[in-house]
């Protein structure tokens, strides 16, 4: 096998496209699009942030959700990374999203993403947010049998190396069986 070097990025697959929630001091939600998070434990998730009015938004709220992003929303997802709250103060508005708030956080869901991770702030120091999962909901339409249905929410994922955005493909195994065969 040959190699192609490229250098130290983050480049990695899966990257699920996460839209973190706020809402800052007057009530307004906001809404971006982080690439760098990932859950860390059974009740956290941890996020590579710069500077955003979704930081602003974190200090002086302490809370936060994370949706996933999806196919049906992708352009909505994108948006909301392309354009800066402290530009547009409508910017969730204008991405077409609704928020409601959540019964757990000081924090908005966001109706058109179906699945969130409701959060409050546990640290945020040098760009990295580490969240507490206070719960997860879920709009009943993707929920099968007590379950989150992948086909259902159709999460998309962000590919780093073409800066684009893939759907989930196929069941392909089974988690915590498959390698039984190998014992």
């Amino acid at each position: 096998m040959s190699r192609v070097n490229f250098g130290a990025k983050p480049l990695m697959y899966p990257q699920p496209v996460l839209i973190i929630g706020t809402y800052d001091e007057n009530g307004v939600p906001n809404a971006m699009n982080a690439a760098w998070g990932i859950t860390t434990d059974f009740k956290e998730i941890t996020i590579s942030l710069s500077d955003h009015k979704t930081t602003d938004n974190l200090v002086k709220k302490g809370a936060f959700t994370v949706s996933l992003g999806t196919e049906e929303q992708v352009v909505s997802c994108d948006y909301v990374g392309l354009q800066s709250g402290r530009k547009v103060p409508d910017k969730f508005e204008k991405a077409g999203f609704h928020a409601t708030k959540s019964e757990f956080v000081d924090a908005p869901l966001i109706d058109e993403l179906p699945v969130a991770l409701e959060c409050r702030v546990k640290s945020f120091k040098d760009g990295i947010l580490i969240g507490e999962i206070v719960n997860v909901s879920a709009d009943e339409s993707v929920v099968t049998d007590g379950n989150v249905d992948v086909k259902k929410v159709r999460p998309i994922s962000f590919d780093p190396f073409a800066n684009a955005y893939y759907g989930i493909g196929e069941k392909v195994g089974n988690a915590f069986k498959d390698g039984a065969k190998l014992k």
